[in-house]
């Protein structure tokens, strides 16, 4: 079995700290993507569920295509949100990234652990033999 790990020189959290994870890992056409947060420069931006979940979805995208995936390629994906009552214009950002091929997915409501409104991790498939 083959491993690659992404982003483990390099993880960095809020503050610029290092985070004791790889950002990705890929073993066997598989690629697991650590959960992203809306954040820019080891800071969480500021603004609404739409706009973190704009960035949240754009960090863990340039994860996938560092890897050689696209969105096609995402299988699963799992989704932590701070409010309920935020599920329906998440829903509306998810959309406009997976409308085409929308991956299967868990969403719950959870306290975050850094100050954001909304994390996602994801799955992805590719074919090895291809």
């Amino acid at each position: 079995m083959s491993i690659k790990r992404y982003g483990v020189e390099g993880g960095k959290g809020q503050g610029g700290s290092h985070m004791p994870f790889a950002r990705a890992v890929e073993a066997n056409g598989w690629l697991f993507v650590s959960g992203q947060v809306p954040m820019v420069n080891g800071e969480v931006i500021v603004g609404n569920v739409v706009a973190q979940s704009h960035q949240a979805i754009k960090n863990m995208m340039a994860i996938v295509e560092e890897a050689g995936y696209g969105p096609e390629h995402i299988v699963r994906c799992g989704v932590w949100l701070d409010d309920a009552r935020d599920f329906a214009a998440f829903n509306g950002v998810f959309r406009q990234y997976f409308g085409e091929n929308p991956p299967a997915r868990a969403c719950v409501e959870t306290k975050m652990v850094v100050d954001c409104k909304v994390e996602i991790d994801c799955v992805a498939y590719k074919d090895p033999a291809k």
